[in-house]
């Protein structure tokens, strides 16, 4: 039996978790610990629209997890997530052991959120006196002239 610590992002279904967050956020609970697994963070990530719909929704909802299981259970935990309704997609990616404990504690803390006054010094991209590099000059030579026969 050997076990690794997983990291799992899961792309829940949007409309279910608003209706049941913690039924939808539950489940993933719940297949862990049905193949054996330990539960070391698991957390809301965020709610953005994705790049393209999977299944026929435009939002997904991240969630976030670290788990230990043996690696022999993970193919059984990749069917539950397979199947189940209110999980549109999942990854999992097994986590070097040196960086475990570093990646618990920083899930723990939640988002990271830019202070006010970083967010005011950013330089606006968009200001008038940004120079515009797009060739304007038309005198370049067209390619229609005749090569010479050899």
């Amino acid at each position: 039996m050997k076990e690794n610590v997983y990291e799992g992002l899961f792309i829940l279904d949007s409309d279910k978790y608003a209706k049941n967050a913690n039924e939808v956020s539950g489940l993933i609970t719940k297949y862990i610990e049905q193949v054996g697994g330990e539960l070391l963070v698991s957390r809301l990530w965020e709610e953005r629209r994705l790049t393209y719909p999977i299944k026929g929704h435009r939002r997904g909802t991240y969630w976030l997890t670290y788990f230990k299981v043996d690696t022999q259970k993970l193919k059984e935990l990749n069917r539950q997530c397979q199947i189940a309704d209110s999980i549109l997609r999942f990854l999992f990616l097994q986590v070097d052991p040196r960086l475990v404990d570093t990646l618990v504690e920083h899930a723990k803390a939640g988002p990271a959120r830019p202070e006010p006054e970083a967010i005011a010094d950013v330089p606006d991209v968009f200001e008038e006196d940004v120079v515009d590099d797009v060739d304007t000059d038309d005198t370049h030579q067209e390619a229609d002239e005749e090569a010479p026969e050899a």
